[in-house]
């Protein structure tokens, strides 16, 4: 089962990785995708559960 606390993991990981301009559209939509996500826990793990059901058996 996909958990919510490895991807929030590497989207921080990427957003460290981006700071160097904080003014580029992708630190922007890391940052704030990162807290968004990090606020709504409980929500982005539900819709990771039901995104895994909805993929087909064989990928």
């Amino acid at each position: 089962m996909l958990r919510a606390e490895p991807i929030l993991a590497k989207l921080n990981e990427l957003r460290h990785d981006a700071e160097g301009d904080k003014t580029d559209i992708e630190y922007i939509a890391l940052h704030h995708a990162f807290c968004f996500i990090s606020y709504k826990m409980g929500e982005f793990q539900a819709y990771l559960a039901e995104a895994q059901r909805q993929q087909p058996d064989d990928e």
